[in-house]
């Protein structure tokens, strides 16, 4: 990469005083390459300021705003589709990148850890069979995964004759 004035002097001496590329080259010890690389610059300085087109979008931004301020968590192709329903022609695309930029930040939500001692908190779980006429039950101590299960005859009468 060349510094602006490098490549401001290179487009003055070619197109202001018509010296040739091999003669350029020369004369400031650069490569050809770099200096037709120079010539073809539309701009020498990189410092200017960059134009911002318009958009398909610029006519919904306040209306997307504004609905994002009230409902923050829609998500980008549902609001693609609202401003659709209202005459966009653009696509998703350029919706869901704007909304990146102006979605208001969520905020952290509270939770509470939970903390059991040993043998305080356990699921319980039981169930019957068609075929087995025995009831089963399964506990899980949560705090020290120990396992404990039982079966038992079931009370239920068997419909059997």
């Amino acid at each position: 990469m060349i510094s602006p004035e490098l490549a401001a002097r290179i487009r003055r001496l070619h197109f202001a005083e018509h010296w040739k590329v091999g003669t350029i080259c020369s004369e400031l010890g650069v490569h050809h390459d770099t200096v037709r690389r120079a010539l073809t610059l539309e701009r020498v300085s990189g410092t200017g300021v960059k134009s911002v087109r318009p958009t398909l979008l610029d006519a919904y931004k306040d209306f997307i705003q504004a609905t994002l301020e009230a409902h923050p968590r829609l998500t980008a192709m549902r609001l693609f589709h609202m401003v659709k329903a209202r005459g966009y022609v653009g696509g998703p695309l350029q919706v869901r990148r704007y909304v990146r930029t102006v979605r208001p930040t969520s905020r952290a939500e509270a939770f509470l850890r939970r903390s059991t001692l040993p043998g305080e908190e356990a699921q319980v779980d039981w169930g019957t069979s068609a075929r087995c006429p025995w009831v089963t039950r399964a506990a899980l101590c949560a705090a020290s995964s120990w396992c404990w299960a039982t079966a038992a005859p079931s009370t239920r009468a068997s419909s059997s004759t």
